[in-house]
């Protein structure tokens, strides 16, 4: 085998220098939108327009009405590390800008044709300069409006291996979307306007309003149904948040969360977590909130240095922002989380007609619906239905209850109460059952042993690959009991990465629960409603099944003509 010799060490150039550290900034065209977004905002803009050609890679227009550059300065903005935002390293602990390394500019200008032109409120004509690949190439004065405008050309022209990883221009003009949506929740005080291929994509109010900015992005039966989420910040606690979350009803496939700190768009795994934690047991598997959620805390209390773009930031005290985050949703969804109800049917003498609101609906006629009461009214138990749904009359109507789901949400909340006082319910069993657990199961059972003795499992080794089951939790009584363990077990390896104690809770609460085509006494279905009746949170499961349905009485008069 040869051995190939190293190149000697050197100095790169200065240009290829650029390029190469360019790299860490401008990834995609989107990444060059983001960077000059942040520059028109720092300058105090107001109205900010974009345009993208052939996915940004032919051409990308920023143009704001900010305060523009001084002509002097222009030159040296395209300077690696020249900055007006920070002094010192000591500054960014006062910073209030999105930009600070002075690194935006220089790092597009080495990888594209690029030309601004800028004016100063105070200057009669406007600076302009046109830099290629790192070098300037033209300089001289222009008339234009105050403000900024920079246009971007050929991008990554001069880097193939670049340029041949970037997607179709559709895919890449998404990204440039998907930058200019975020900055709209990040600043709905400023107007932003986008344009694709030449035909205009979107356009913000720049009203203040975050839900009108919503509904821009989302659209209106999504911004409207968006719960309100307000926690100002206390003596001790700084933090201040506030924005909008989905209620449990508009879950969707896929995570889509917008976190801002102090306006800055961030990616942070401790801030999702705490939004989906917020939404235990009021969400199906697989489905997840909408959140926009800024937080507002002093500089000093977040480190915004961390990765070049400034995606991500290390909060001072992680705890305690996980924690207000998680209390400030969770309270929202337990005073607004709205109560499933039956639509009126279409009555049968008359055609199927497309429902349309008398008037356009106007942004300012937004609101989130006023919150329901938490708690259950009390309910009079009429029967049961296909053996699977309790039918119950409230002050309000009538209510359907599926029987499996509120049991689960009863045994579920037996559960939190045992863990909170630490004495779970055990059921011990006259002869302790073998059980020959699979390598994965085994496995499982090694990683959570003190988790499932907490919550009442007793089990010993015995022997190579197998184990006693001596004991198990009360609400399990009555079951196979080697079976129980297994379901449990696998309701654990699908659990990886969320909490362990809340996935066993919910395995517990389902495993034994009675069941749909399960007959139930008169007594047995009161007893059920009346445990429903005192739950902390009666209208959903823990997976986040609705438990009832309710027909109310207007409904049913309209229904029965009587109104």
């Amino acid at each position: 085998m040869g051995y190939n010799r190293p190149m000697p060490i050197r100095i790169l150039a200065p240009l290829e220098a650029a390029r190469i550290a360019a790299g860490e900034v401008v990834e995609r065209p989107a990444s060059v939108v983001k960077e000059l977004l942040e520059n028109a905002l720092d300058a105090g803009a107001r109205h900010i327009g974009v345009e993208s050609q052939g996915g940004g890679s032919a051409l990308i227009l920023v143009a704001d009405d900010g305060g523009g550059i001084a002509p002097d300065e222009v030159e040296l903005a395209f300077a690696r590390h020249a900055t007006s935002k920070i002094a010192s390293l000591s500054d960014l602990e006062s910073a209030t800008t999105l930009g600070f390394r002075g690194e935006a500019l220089p790092s597009i200008a080495a990888v594209a044709e690029v030309e601004l032109l800028t004016r100063t409120p105070g200057q009669e004509a406007g600076a302009f300069v046109r830099v290629h690949y790192g070098q300037v190439v033209e300089r001289g004065r222009r008339a234009c409006p105050p403000g900024t405008r920079v246009t971007v050309g050929r991008l990554f022209a001069r880097l193939p291996a670049r340029r041949k990883f970037l997607k179709t221009p559709g895919t890449e003009n998404s990204h440039i979307s998907q930058v200019v949506s975020r900055y709209s929740l990040a600043f709905p005080d400023v107007k932003f306007s986008l344009s694709l291929e030449g035909r205009r994509a979107f356009e913000s109010p720049g009203s203040g309003s975050l839900r009108e900015a919503a509904l821009k992005v989302y659209g209106y039966e999504t911004a409207q149904a968006l719960l309100e989420v307000k926690a100002e910040a206390a003596e001790g606690q700084p933090l201040k948040i506030w924005g909008l979350v989905s209620p449990p009803s508009r879950a969707r496939p896929r995570r889509e969360a917008h976190f801002f700190v102090n306006r800055r768009w961030v990616q942070s795994r401790l801030l999702a977590r705490a939004v989906e934690e917020a939404y235990l047991g009021l969400l199906v598997s697989g489905q997840y909130p909408l959140s926009i959620l800024h937080l507002e805390l002093p500089p000093a209390e977040v480190d915004v240095n961390i990765h070049p773009a400034k995606r991500e930031v290390r909060f001072l005290q992680e705890q305690a922002v996980f924690a207000a985050a998680q209390r400030a949703v969770r309270a929202v969804l337990m005073q607004m989380s709205p109560l499933p109800q039956v639509r009126p049917l279409p009555r049968l003498e008359q055609a199927p007609t497309l429902a349309l609101p008398l008037e356009p609906a106007r942004p300012g006629s937004l609101a989130a619906s006023p919150p329901p009461a938490r708690r259950l009214p009390i309910l009079r138990v009429l029967g049961q239905l296909a053996s699977a749904y309790i039918i119950a009359e409230g002050p309000d109507g009538m209510y359907l209850i599926d029987q499996h789901a509120a049991h689960e949400r009863v045994r579920y909340e037996d559960i939190k109460a045992q863990r909170r006082d630490g004495k779970p319910e055990v059921q011990g069993l006259l002869a302790p059952v073998t059980m020959e657990l699979t390598p994965s199961e085994a496995a499982l059972l090694g990683e959570h042993e003190t988790t499932l003795a907490e919550h009442g499992f007793e089990l010993e080794p015995f022997g190579p690959g197998s184990h006693l089951l001596r004991a198990l939790p009360a609400l399990l009584a009555g079951q196979d009991p080697a079976q129980a363990l297994r379901a449990v077990l696998a309701d654990l390896a699908e659990g990886k990465g969320k909490d362990i104690g809340e996935t066993l809770a919910v395995s517990l609460a389902c495993h034994g629960a009675v069941a749909a085509g399960q007959a139930l006494t008169l007594e047995e279905m009161r007893e059920l409603v009346r445990r429903l009746e005192e739950a902390e949170e009666p209208r959903h499961c823990p997976h986040g099944r609705p438990t009832m349905v309710h027909l109310s009485a207007a409904q049913l008069e309209r229904e029965f003509g009587r109104r």
